[in-house]
């Protein structure tokens, strides 16, 4: 014989389905706090007044009329190909991981023949977020670009 369906059992359905919710809920938080390396803004109110004086900092680097392209280069560096860019340009690399896991790097570039720049150190496997700065004199022009 069947015993009857009850409020303890109900209880019994409820608490434990709201326990795995919670459960979840606080494994998911915990995962996503983990994951995150870091902070994209130290003041996220001071970054806003920026806001503007960068547009007009890219805008002005667009008008320069330089492009780059970044990749991994046959033997594992970092390689940057330019086009429009004036003799004497120089190339910094400022690379991070994108969840922040590992220590920026931050590397200047060698010229080499044609419109190229290589890093001296080998680029760590993995995926990264490129920011170039490429600078001749007061002028600089300023891209970040992921490479994988």
């Amino acid at each position: 014989m069947r015993k009857p369906f009850s409020g303890w059992h109900m209880t019994g359905v409820l608490v434990g389905g709201f326990g795995i919710v919670v459960a979840v809920n606080f494994f998911m938080a915990s995962q996503a706090v983990g994951s995150f390396g870091g902070v994209v803004v130290e003041n996220s109110y001071v970054a806003s007044q920026n806001f503007n004086t960068w547009l007009a900092a890219a805008e002005e680097a667009n008008e320069l009329g330089w492009t780059a392209e970044i990749a991994r280069s046959g033997d594992g560096r970092l390689e940057v190909r330019t086009q429009g860019t004036p003799e004497g340009v120089t190339a910094i690399a400022e690379l991070r991981h994108p969840l922040g896991r590992s220590e920026p790097l931050r590397w200047e570039l060698d010229s080499a023949e044609g419109d190229r720049f290589l890093s001296e150190e080998t680029l760590p496997e993995g995926r990264w977020l490129v920011r170039l700065i490429l600078a001749e004199g007061e002028r600089e022009y300023r891209i970040e670009r992921p490479l994988g």
